[in-house]
């Protein structure tokens, strides 16, 4: 199971960790934290260094009730990000966490691998053929509507069947448009209750049907510190636990805000399965 990040290829059977380094002033755990290239490179150097195989950059929080982003300010903050980093870190693998195909041509252009869309390209029409032409693995992930709408869009008769039957179309709209590499995201807290979030979880065993790696992304999410009435800064023990059961589960890739933490669940993992 390997996917082609600028030539190299990716092993993915054994898990691997993403780290999330979101350039935006309202994402709902780390919002505003890294807006200066000092702040940034440290963040990406503690990631690297703690053993992250890829970094995810995002210019466009897509936290519940967003507030929305242009197109050119979502550029204008991403862009100069991809090449700073890339400068200090050539070999760093970097996914993009966009929906907008301008911005992925861009990212990609700048030098990023992998382009990480919440919307499987079902809010750009244009999406799914600009990955496909420059031939980079693509994240696709279940949502409904959009971050200002996905809160009112969680009525499902069956959401498992719902979610593969949406994966299913969309993996073949991705493969008519020559895109290779693939790997499929639930989206946790996205067009889900608390509710429907564990049960996914609990059954993401279930998406292995697609024959392609999952992206498991938990990391302090309301669906732990909601759980718990506690808040995203105390959520860091139980999305331990939930990378575990998502280790167990399949995921292949595990995106967090603590890569440290995330590795070492990693090591652990692989060490009760070798």
């Amino acid at each position: 199971m390997f996917i082609n990040c600028k030539g190299r290829l990716t092993d993915l059977s054994e898990p691997k960790v993403m780290g999330i380094l979101n350039c935006t002033p309202d994402s709902f755990f780390d919002g505003g934290k890294y807006r200066d290239e000092t702040q940034l490179l440290q963040q990406a150097e503690k990631m690297l260094a703690d053993g992250a195989d890829f970094i995810d950059v995002g210019a466009y929080s897509s936290k519940p009730n967003a507030e929305f982003v242009t197109e050119d300010e979502e550029l204008q903050r991403l862009v100069p990000v991809v090449e700073l980093l890339l400068k200090h870190f050539p070999d760093a693998l970097l996914s993009i966490d966009t929906f907008r195909a301008k911005v992925a041509e861009a990212a990609i252009q700048s030098g990023a691998a992998i382009i990480n869309d919440i919307a499987a390209g079902l809010l750009d029409d244009a999406m799914l053929q600009t990955v496909g032409k420059y031939k980079v693995p693509y994240i696709m992930m279940h949502m409904r509507g959009t971050p200002q709408t996905m809160l009112k869009l969680t009525q499902y008769d069956d959401i498992i069947k719902e979610m593969l039957f949406y994966f299913s179309e969309r993996i073949h709209a991705a493969r008519s448009h020559g895109i290779d590499d693939i790997i499929i995201d639930p989206g946790f807290g996205f067009a889900k209750t608390l509710a429907q979030n564990y049960e996914v979880l609990n059954k993401t065993e279930l998406f292995d049907i697609t024959g392609l790696p999952l992206l498991a992304g938990v990391s302090r999410k309301s669906m732990i510190y909601k759980l718990l009435g506690t808040t995203p800064q105390e959520a860091l023990n139980g999305t331990t636990v939930l990378n575990t059961i998502a280790l167990t589960k399949g995921a292949k890739i595990l995106r967090v805000h603590d890569v440290k933490e995330a590795v070492e669940t990693v090591k652990i993992f692989k060490a009760l399965n070798v």
